[in-house]
């Protein structure tokens, strides 16, 4: 079985910053894409950031381009989100994701990841 979970949520003022973690167990081989969503209740998933490696890639979300950085192990069984200058509308719960298969890290943030954490929850509040 393949495990997905994140940590490092939490409650911080407008302009704070955050890093949320990844870990995984139970993979056997590295996976193709690695990566971060995010919901607010009532609203769709957004997939904010990912890593692709059959297609060397990286997406952000216009979002949060130029605020928040991906990054990982050698392995990439462990993953990062470093959130700088956090706004109120960065509120949600946060979800790490990863997947086979062949894409783009554009693909795969527009997709259905097969395998997910439970979410860790990041409140901004002014």
């Amino acid at each position: 079985q393949i495990h997905v979970v994140e940590s490092g949520g939490g409650a911080v003022q407008p302009g704070g910053f955050l890093r949320l973690f990844c870990e995984t167990s139970g993979a056997v081989l590295p996976f193709s894409s690695v990566g971060w969503f995010r919901q607010v209740p009532g609203k769709e998933r957004e997939g904010i950031t990912c890593l692709g490696y059959i297609v060397n890639s990286t997406y952000y979300s216009d979002s949060v381009k130029g605020r928040f950085t991906i990054s990982k192990d050698n392995t990439e069984m462990t993953w990062y989100l470093q959130m700088n200058n956090l706004i109120p509308e960065d509120t949600a719960i946060y979800y790490c994701a990863a997947a086979n298969g062949v894409g783009t890290a554009s693909y795969f943030c527009h997709s259905d990841m097969q395998f997910w954490g439970k979410g860790t929850l990041v409140t901004v509040s002014s």
